[in-house]
C-alpha cells in the first residue's frame, strides 16, 4: 500500500531534508518515527530536498506499508514534534511518486526590510539595505519561461534547462514576499534567482545582466546566493 504524506517542518532545526549518517535530518525524523510505528524499516521518498535552514509548510513524500495502523497520523506527531507537524497521510495508487509525479512547485521567500526582529532571524531574511521592489518586479519577467539555468543552479547536472511559471513579488507592512511557481526547482536555483533580484533591488546590476546570465550559461557566471532562512517550499501540484 502506498502513502502520501504532506507535513511541514521548521528547517532551522534540522542540516536539511535528506537523510544523513551523523546530522539531523528531516527525512531521518520521519522515517524513524514510521520505522518505531511499524517496527519495521520504513523509507519516505520526498518530491524535492530542502537545504540546510529552509523551511516547508507544504512538503511531499509517500512510503510503503502493508495496511495503515490506527491513528496514525496522531500517533505519527507525537513522534516529530515539535518541529516537523504530519497534515495528512492518503492512501495512493502503487505509480504514484512524490517526485516524478509533481507537476509544479511554489517557493515562498520571505524578507524583513523593516527593524530587525531578533525572533524573526531563523524564519525571515533581514538585510540592512534598502530595496528597489520595482526593479525587482520589471527584473522577475526576465526569469519566467523556459531557460537553460546553469548559471542559477549550484552543482553538476546533465540538464539545467527548466521553466517558471510566474515570479510574483508583494510588498505590504515592511514585509516582502518572493513567489516563484515552476515545473521543476534545482539546488540553489530559488535562492540564486532570489539573489539576482536582490542585487537588482540594491541598484548594482539590472535586468539584463540576469538575461545574459540565461542566455549565456557557458559563461560561468554567477551573483550572491540569498541566505537559506527566508525559503519555503509552499506548495505542489499534482
Amino acid at each position: 500500500m502506498r502513502v502520501k504524506i504532506v507535513f511541514s517542518y521548521d528547517g532551522s532545526k534540522f542540516f536539511g531534508f535528506q537523510r544523513q549518517k551523523d546530522k539531523r535530518s528531516v527525512q531521518n525524523e520521519i522515517e524513524n518515527a514510521l520505522s518505531s510505528l511499524y517496527n519495521e524499516l520504513i523509507a519516505i521518498k520526498g518530491a524535492g530536498r530542502t537545504d540546510v535552514g529552509v523551511h516547508a509548510n507544504n512538503q511531499v513524500a509517500h512510503f510503503d506499508v502493508p495496511h495503515i495502523i490506527p491513528n496514525l497520523k496522531t500517533r505519527l506527531n507525537e513522534l516529530v514534534k515539535p518541529n516537523i507537524y504530519i497534515k495528512s497521510l492518503v492512501k495512493v495508487k502503487d505509480d504514484f511518486h512524490a517526485r516524478k509525479s509533481a507537476k509544479k512547485k511554489e517557493y515562498i521567500y520571505k524578507i524583513n526590510v523593516g527593524p530587525f526582529k531578533s525572533s524573526l532571524n531563523d524564519y525571515v531574511y533581514q538585510p540592512n539595505y534598502k530595496l528597489d521592489v520595482s526593479l525587482m518586479k520589471d527584473a522577475a519577467n526576465v526569469f519566467c519561461g523556459t531557460h537553460d539555468f546553469h548559471n542559477f543552479v549550484a552543482g553538476y547536472r546533465e540538464d539545467y534547462i527548466s521553466t517558471i511559471n510566474s515570479i510574483t513579488i508583494t510588498n505590504t507592512f515592511q514585509k516582502i514576499e518572493i513567489r516563484f511557481v515552476g515545473v521543476g526547482f534545482y539546488r540553489y536555483m530559488v535562492r540564486n534567482m532570489v539573489g539576482a533580484l536582490l542585487e537588482v533591488g540594491k541598484c548594482k546590476i539590472d535586468r539584463t545582466q540576469i538575461k545574459k546570465m540565461l542566455d549565456n550559461p557557458n559563461e560561468d557566471i554567477k551573483l550572491p546566493t540569498a541566505p537559506p532562512e527566508g525559503l519555503y517550499l509552499n506548495k505542489i501540484w499534482y
